[in-house]
């Protein structure tokens, strides 16, 4: 996903929608969205075009897929048409838009919302495009890629961390150490917010909800592990199990710690107050980069990986989405598409990408790493260091239920946090509507 907005996908079906919906007092209305429409022709499309669905709407993302684009048009002699849309709207819409007439070929994520899509046939399998350009992707990035069938039906063009970020000047001149354990953190956060800061940044307005996930993710991998994690992620445990109010319990420890007026505030307007030194941390993906404009500050940024809470599973996990791009299931001109696919996944598109982009990790084996700053060289290691890669509550998880149950239940609770149970079976109460035992 690019990394302006973590935004998951819209519930599968409306009646679905107004049942969850009033469950935490989110009417059907506010979960409506635009329609994401195509750009491309019906069946006498011009098969010198190649149409192209990108969510990569704000200004760092769109400057690269230009750039990547129009490379492609002048080494193929093909013209892509792009048809760019915001990030929340491209969220809420996919469905409707691939089930009508998408275009060609559309930017997607790995992991099992590319899985839900191609088991729902609503993509196209890309096993002749992996012929060529298999060779070049680790075994984990090729499982990532594949459906549930063994087919290929996504090509990556990179990934990136979520850890938890900072200033080094600021802690630098605060005096503060890099916590390693969930006590130092909290103590970390108090004595922050007894200096005059906003411990966590934080902005979770509108449709920026997602990005609450990231810290529930990682509390409760580090509260119960990587395999509980996966399996409440899958549907495949109960959400009253009491590990999952354990996590909701470590989570109100640091519920204080946030910034105020959060739930009226966007992502980005929460990382710049990081940027401008009133936050002390972020919990945050390292799309943060793209908010910086200032190479000063690029450079003042840091971050550690989030802390310890049960030293039987330490800080082994990572969430480490990764983003790609799919062929929808009838394109308009397929050789094309297939052409620009194989393409976007060579080494070449990533070093022309992240020289734009430089606030992503290149998953093509071959691409030159040479240009990273430091902020994508420690990533890069993060990664490599990790026992287990998560990708991202609404990426590990059945969309729509993430969407329309467990965020609204979780950002309710977030905005006052108490023992967490009435929240818990409230959100599984709906779980059997989303996963067959």
């Amino acid at each position: 996903m690019t990394q302006q907005s973590r935004n998951p996908l819209a519930a599968r079906d409306l009646g679905r929608r107004r049942v969850v919906g009033g469950l935490f007092g989110l009417g059907a209305a506010a979960l409506a969205a635009p329609v994401l429409t195509a750009c491309g022709g019906g069946a006498g499309a011009d098969p010198k075009t190649v149409t192209f669905g990108s969510n990569g709407a704000d200004a760092t993302p769109k400057k690269a897929y230009a750039s990547v684009t129009g490379a492609f048009a002048k080494d193929s002699g093909l013209t892509v048409k792009t048809n760019t849309v915001d990030h929340d709207t491209f969220q809420k819409s996919i469905s409707t838009y691939l089930q009508g007439t998408p275009d060609d070929v559309f930017t997607w994520f790995a992991g099992y919302r590319m899985q839900y899509f191609a088991k729902k046939k609503l993509c196209s399998p890309l096993d002749d495009v992996w012929d060529t350009i298999g060779a070049d992707f680790s075994d984990a990035t090729k499982q990532l890629s594949r459906g549930e069938d063994g087919k290929y039906y996504f090509v990556p063009l990179y990934n990136y961390p979520w850890a938890v970020f900072y200033r080094k000047s600021l802690f630098k001149e605060r005096g503060y150490q890099v916590p390693q354990k969930w006590s130092e953190f909290i103590a970390l956060a108090k004595r922050m917010k007894k200096d005059g800061l906003s411990p966590i940044a934080s902005g979770y307005g509108g449709g920026d909800s997602w990005s609450i996930l990231g810290a529930f993710d990682y509390v409760n991998l580090r509260t119960n592990g990587y395999d509980f994690h996966m399996s409440l992620m899958r549907g495949k445990v109960s959400w009253t199990d009491k590990r999952a109010l354990a996590t909701l319990d470590h989570w109100r420890e640091l519920a204080p710690y946030y910034q105020q007026g959060a739930a009226g505030r966007s992502w980005q307007d929460a990382a710049q107050s990081l940027l401008d030194k009133k936050s002390g941390m972020a919990v945050i993906g390292l799309f943060l980069g793209q908010q910086i404009t200032d190479e000063k500050i690029r450079a003042d940024i840091d971050f550690f990986p989030f802390p310890e809470i049960d030293a039987a599973h330490g800080q082994d996990a990572v969430e480490a989405p990764t983003d790609g791009f799919m062929l929808s299931r009838r394109p308009k001109n397929e050789a094309g598409a297939k052409k620009f696919l194989e393409f976007l996944g060579g080494a070449h598109t990533e070093e022309l990408y992240m020289g734009v982009d430089p606030s992503n990790l290149a998953v093509n084996d071959k691409a030159s790493t040479g240009s990273y700053n430091a902020l994508q060289k420690k990533s890069a290691d993060l990664i490599a260091s990790a026992k287990q890669i998560s990708q991202f509550a609404d990426r590990d998880s059945d969309p729509g239920f993430i969407s329309t149950v467990v965020l609204p239940g979780l950002t309710e609770w977030l905005s006052h946090p108490d023992d967490g149970s009435g929240t818990l079976t409230k959100i599984e109460s709906q779980r059997s509507r989303f996963f067959t035992a």
